[in-house]
């Protein structure tokens, strides 16, 4: 079973609870902006800053999370439940779909090809991609779902036009 645990402080101390399917809001269930370490078996999950899996998205993986990123700031969770086998991406040189093209299947690094900063947008054949802003997976930082066509890179996604590093989601240990 894909299961999450979260903890109030770091290094997996203090109250925890465990879940097994998305909680759309943690302070219906006295959780909320607490969390400061984690545990994930299974599939990844996604801790989100809003309630209903809004504002900035952070992403963890099967294993243990003694700190996060952002602690005592996430108000909703949500399972992974796509297919993360054989992911691909298509991304575009510019809007709608139009110029240059680069299939990717692989975690890849922008930074040094022709498309560094030069994506506008993408098609989202399989797999869950984290998309970065800078190279390494540095920056702002969003997430692409299976079927997604993104047309156009807007400012709301947070990379300001630029994509440098991008990488599949892995999936957990089947259970």
């Amino acid at each position: 079973m894909n299961r999450i645990t979260v903890f109030e402080r770091a290094d997996f101390e203090g109250l925890s609870r465990e879940f097994s399917c998305d909680v759309p809001d943690l302070h219906e269930l006295d959780f909320g902006d607490c969390i400061a370490s984690l545990k994930v078996l299974g599939q990844p999950w996604v801790a989100y800053t809003g309630a209903k899996y809004e504002g900035e998205a952070h992403v963890f993986e099967e294993g243990e999370h003694p700190a996060v990123g952002r602690p005592r700031s996430f108000s909703s969770l949500r399972l992974v439940h796509h297919d993360l086998c054989e992911p691909q991406i298509t991304l575009y040189e510019r809007p709608h779909f139009q110029g240059a093209r680069k299939v990717v299947t692989e975690e890849t690094n922008l930074a040094y090809g022709y498309f560094n900063d030069r994506v506008g947008s993408h098609e989202v054949q399989r797999g869950v991609w984290e998309l970065s802003q800078h190279p390494g997976g540095g920056g702002r930082r969003c997430l692409a779902w299976p079927g997604e066509r993104l047309a156009r890179y807007e400012p709301e996604q947070g990379l300001q036009g630029r994509l440098s590093h991008l990488r599949p989601l892995r999936p957990g240990r089947p259970l």
